[in-house]
């Protein structure tokens, strides 16, 4: 089979398309032929050698997949469409092994690179909107609004009568946002109170970018209000001190990690209810590409890899 390995820390360069044995399936494990493999941002920090965690070399990168069972010892599931977290690593190739008690059947109708498209970025979505629980008037800015998850959130909120506001970095995903209220370029100056004269103090910070903007969003919180930190686009967390908050009567919020069965039922959700913007589609080979596309800051919603 192709797999991308990432033999070396390094720019994009280093992810090398090579001929590779197929995977050999461990206990309670299927092969999946990969359609399409989902990339977050954090796989490339982890390409960088700036992974939050350790990371062993050398590895097949790519946690997120969807394709079709065709290895199996439960003849039942051989042939389902399916997509599913791959334990880490080894989902930018033609095959991989997966545990069959972390598949989630597609449903007919829908296709799989939606689905694939909101396998990890519909479940994070979900779970930050449950977690800051959303309700009607609520005054929500969502931070990398142009982004995977970010385009989600602004569904989310729009669905649950939010007034919306979008921050995004640069002109062009200004004009790609759709559905929130107002659109605000936080590489601008002023940007913070372009926010405050348009809809007053937030209710809600969906913070995926960190550091100095999103310490700027939480100073447009009122009192009685909640943020959530789900992405370190900037390079750092924000960095928000819990005392500060308190101080400020803002609520911190974080999502936990889900269990296999939360995950599943997350991910079904978003199926039903959430339509990803899936912005570029690369082939394999060009994984590389893919990854410095999104680490440009060119990169509109969701990255996929087609095989």
């Amino acid at each position: 089979m192709r797999a991308v390995w990432l033999r070396e820390f390094g720019g994009p360069e280093v992810l090398v398309e090579e001929s590779t044995p197929d995977p050999a399936p461990g206990p309670g494990q299927v092969v999946v032929d990969v359609a399409y493999a989902g990339i977050t941002f954090v796989e490339t920090q982890v390409r960088a050698g700036r992974a939050p965690w350790p990371v062993r070399l050398p590895t097949i990168p790519g946690n997120g997949v969807g394709g079709v069972v065709t290895g199996s010892a439960d003849p039942a599931l051989v042939g389902a469409t399916v997509v599913t977290a791959t334990g880490g690593s080894g989902g930018y190739a033609d095959r991989v092994a997966v545990n069959a008690d972390e598949l989630i059947a597609v449903p007919p109708d829908i296709p799989l690179d939606r689905a694939v498209a909101l396998l990890a970025d519909g479940r994070t979505a979900t779970m930050l909107a449950d977690a800051v629980d959303l309700r009607a008037g609520d005054r929500v800015l969502v931070e990398a609004a142009a982004g995977g998850v970010g385009t989600l959130l602004v569904q989310l909120a729009r669905a649950a009568g939010a007034v919306v506001v979008a921050a995004v970095g640069g002109p062009r995903k200004v004009a790609a946002v759709t559905g929130a209220d107002l659109v605000v370029d936080y590489r601008s100056d002023g940007w913070a109170h372009q926010v405050r004269a348009a809809v007053g103090a937030l209710d809600v910070v969906f913070d995926g970018v960190g550091g100095t903007i999103a310490r700027t969003a939480f100073s447009l919180v009122a009192a009685g209000g909640r943020m959530t930190s789900h992405g370190a686009a900037s390079g750092e967390w924000a960095g928000i001190p819990a005392s500060t908050a308190a101080e400020h009567g803002v609520a911190l919020l974080s999502a936990s990690r889900p269990t296999t069965s939360q995950a599943r039922t997350y991910a079904l959700r978003a199926f039903e209810s959430l339509v990803p913007v899936i912005g570029q589609r690369f082939p394999l080979a060009r994984a590389a590409d893919a990854h410095a596309a999104m680490e440009s800051r060119t990169a509109i919603g969701k990255t996929l890899l087609e095989t």
